[in-house]
């Protein structure tokens, strides 16, 4: 069975904890890891969100890091090209190609670093929020924030069509893979080529429907939504001060020191 982020939300114990409390925690990770010089602060950020997420929001270790991994492949790309091209100071290695000079020294080499702590910090965070809360709330808090309305529903709009999307596509490639519709190159590349052709009609067609149920049950362009009220208890306030009185010790103590 294939689990989506919200799956592993809506089966979170964390769900049903405060969203307030939450967001406070995610955005006070978020400009914390972006505000500090040191990358031993986001590295300390996502250690904790990570704990957070896997232990007391029981998400799968490996699930976690694979999708972790995913940001973290696109920042490594940017990472060496930065440790390679930017800043000055000791070279640690260097090699010649076609002519030119490149290599790695300190200046670039910490910048690549701090650069890479501040991405894993700040998707740490944003996995904590979307593994242990549900889309949906996630657009009431937005809404009791006095967000425009025409954004948070048109939001949630583009959300419903997205796995209205998604399951057409999932139907269409299950059908084709008990057909044997992938069991060489070519098949698999025609299949594909058909996936492609009938996954927008399809879409549509499903789009529409979902726009018919909707206006015969009153809908009247406003979405009124649940916001189920979790007041924040006493241990919940002291793990999260915690948390913010050894991130901010870190930021402190760490103030412009670097790896190298």
């Amino acid at each position: 069975m294939t689990y989506i982020l919200d799956d592993y939300a809506i089966l979170s114990p964390l769900r049903s904890r405060n969203n307030w409390l939450k967001l406070a925690i995610v955005t006070f990770g978020i400009l914390v890891g972006i505000s500090s010089t040191s990358p031993f602060v986001p590295f300390t950020i996502a250690l904790c969100m990570s704990f957070t997420t896997i232990y007391f929001g029981k998400i799968p270790p490996k699930f976690y890091f694979q999708i972790l991994a995913v940001p973290a492949g696109f920042v490594f790309v940017s990472v060496v090209i930065i440790a390679f091209f930017f800043g000055e100071g000791t070279k640690f290695f260097a090699f010649d190609i076609l002519g030119y000079t490149l290599g790695v020294n300190s200046q670039g080499l910490n910048m690549a670093l701090l650069i890479l702590a501040r991405t894993i910090g700040g998707m740490s965070c944003l996995f904590f929020l979307s593994l242990t809360t549900p889309m949906i709330e996630l657009f009431a808090v937005l809404k009791k924030a006095k967000f425009p309305e025409s954004f948070v529903e048109i939001s949630m709009m583009m959300y419903r069509y997205i796995f209205v999307f998604l399951d057409v596509a999932m139907g269409i490639k299950y059908a084709q893979e008990v057909r044997l519709g992938y069991r060489n190159f070519k098949t698999s590349f025609r299949s594909m080529v058909m996936l492609g052709a009938n996954l927008f009609i399809r879409s549509w067609e499903q789009g529409e429907k979902l726009y018919l149920s909707m206006n015969s049950r009153c809908y009247d362009g406003k979405m009124i939504m649940y916001d189920e009220k979790r007041p924040v208890k006493m241990p919940e306030l002291l793990l999260t001060g915690v948390y913010f009185a050894i991130v901010l010790t870190v930021f402190y103590f760490t103030k412009g020191m670097s790896f190298i």
